[in-house]
């Protein structure tokens, strides 16, 4: 074969590789442009269990974190209303685990039991979600237990009565709701009277009220002997004198043998007058309650002479005699009247109260 022949070979095979090369690297640009197909993928678990909500609630576009949880979300529909102090706490103070759905409802998941199980796990039944330390629940609840809170005792803080005892012993439950289970300390530090000295009753509610401790108010009449008039005002150890309280003597002159033994007007102790004081005297004050000489002697409550005495004195002469009274004491009659021939008829009788009572009734002259 001739050079120019050989020559013109080498150029057609040139070309063809040059087309050939041509036509790979567009088939290679082709495939490199063309879109690639998507490749199926596992759908990635959430981290919040089987609990199911719109991601935009809680999450925004710029990333899972930080959480912004959206005024839109309501927590009452999944169960659990946030009300009170719930409100202001932080979501994994009770959701410690992603996991929302195995949260639980209960206070006791959240809250440590101060009543170590003794009342159930309910803690709506005295407690509120706005404070622990709302009281109002709790009084209510406590009203309906053998113990209702009066008095002082509402404000009382609970601790008082409740006090912590050791492992295992109850609190709270089956508690002692005598008096002096709070308050023996109280009844043998008093000595104004002195009640452990003089046996009182270990039941303070017999004298004393919820409201405070002072002001005792004892039923005086219970005792067989009623607190009237000036006794209401009376201290105590003024009757019951050295602290003595059970089996005191009741009589007047227990506590007024001395009023009785320096009376001058009347004289009491020389005309014999009982000591039963009560036979003229009331408790209001010593001045004289003669409601029975009405009946039994002469009118001095009723008629013309109500308010005309004050003394005894002044209707009986000194040295008293109680039995008579002389009417001319008070009503004395000139010559003239004594001359009348209707006194004429009773001068044997020297004008004694009979005499006069008889002609005067009612005190009328």
């Amino acid at each position: 074969m001739s050079r120019h022949h050989r020559s013109e070979r080498t150029g057609i095979l040139r070309e063809r590789h040059a087309a050939r090369f041509a036509t790979a690297l567009l088939a290679v640009l082709f495939l490199a442009a063309a879109p690639r197909p998507v490749r199926a993928s596992s759908p990635v678990a959430s981290p919040h269990g089987s609990f199911q909500a719109e991601c935009s609630l809680c999450h925004g576009a710029q990333g899972w974190t930080p959480a912004r949880i959206s005024p839109k979300f309501d927590h009452a529909s999944y169960g659990f209303a946030l009300d009170g102090a719930h409100r202001a706490a932080d979501c994994k103070a009770c959701h410690q685990s992603l996991d929302f759905a195995r949260a639980e409802t209960a206070c006791a998941s959240c809250h440590l039991d101060p009543h170590h199980g003794e009342l159930g796990t309910a803690c709506e039944q005295c407690h509120t979600s706005r404070s622990f330390l709302d009281r109002a629940a709790m009084t209510r609840r406590h009203q309906e237990t053998r113990f209702p809170l009066i008095g002082a005792h509402v404000a009382a803080d609970c601790r008082r009565c409740h006090e912590p005892k050791p492992s295992g012993a109850l609190q709270f439950v089956a508690r002692d709701d005598r008096c002096q289970s709070c308050h023996l300390s109280d009844y043998q530090g008093t000595t104004n009277p002195n009640h452990a000295g003089s046996g009182f009753s270990l039941q303070c509610e017999s004298c004393h009220r919820a409201i405070t401790w002072h002001s005792a108010a004892f039923d005086h009449a219970g005792s067989g002997f009623p607190l009237t008039g000036a006794h209401r005002a009376v201290g105590c150890a003024s009757c019951h004198a050295g602290g003595v309280y059970a089996g005191t003597n009741t009589a007047c002159v227990s506590c007024h043998q001395d009023d009785y033994d320096n009376t001058t007007n009347p004289s009491h102790l020389q005309m014999g007058f009982p000591t039963e004081c009560a036979t003229c005297h009331g408790t209001s004050h010593w001045r004289g309650n003669f409601t029975q000489h009405d009946a039994l002697y002469f009118p001095i409550y009723s008629g013309a002479h109500r308010g005309r005495w004050s003394l005894c004195s002044d209707c009986h002469d000194q040295p008293a005699n109680f039995a008579t009274f002389n009417c001319l004491g008070c009503h004395p009659h000139s010559d003239q009247a004594t001359t009348d021939a209707k006194h004429a008829a009773v001068q044997g009788y020297q004008y004694l109260s009979t005499a006069c009572y008889s002609c005067h009734p009612q005190g009328k002259h």
